[in-house]
């Protein structure tokens, strides 16, 4: 299983990105798409989930109202859509996938596979 997140960039203050994840190796509605961060000397901060079936979503309160998670597996492909970026928004993004649902989408531990990050850098 392989995990590519894109999409990432630098934006301005109020901008949006739509970050991309690109998954191979795998039956697109087989496994759970969480999003994560990490901002330069801070822990990894879980975002938002999706499920298999992208019936069910989780977001962070840090996010929720600005982010959507989405996901395409015709195209297997889950995507994150953030607008109105703030400053404390840049972080590198992953993405990464694990077999249950979103109930405990903040615990890295329990994702099986993670693709590299795509930096996001809000900025004015």
């Amino acid at each position: 299983v392989q995990l590519q997140a894109s999409g990432g960039g630098l934006v301005q203050p109020g901008g949006s990105l739509k970050l991309s994840c690109e998954a191979s190796g795998v039956t697109p509605n087989s496994v759970t798409i969480g999003w994560f961060r990490q901002a330069p000397g801070k822990e990894r901060e879980g975002v938002a989930c999706i499920s298999a079936g992208g019936g069910t979503t989780y977001y962070a309160d840090s996010v929720k109202g600005r982010v959507t998670v989405s996901r395409d597996n015709a195209k297997y492909t889950a995507y994150l859509q953030m607008t109105n970026l703030k400053p404390e928004d840049t972080a590198v993004y992953y993405c990464a996938s694990q077999d249950f649902e979103c109930g405990n989408y903040r615990d890295a531990s329990i994702y099986d596979y993670w693709g590299l990050g795509t930096q996001v850098t809000v900025s004015s």
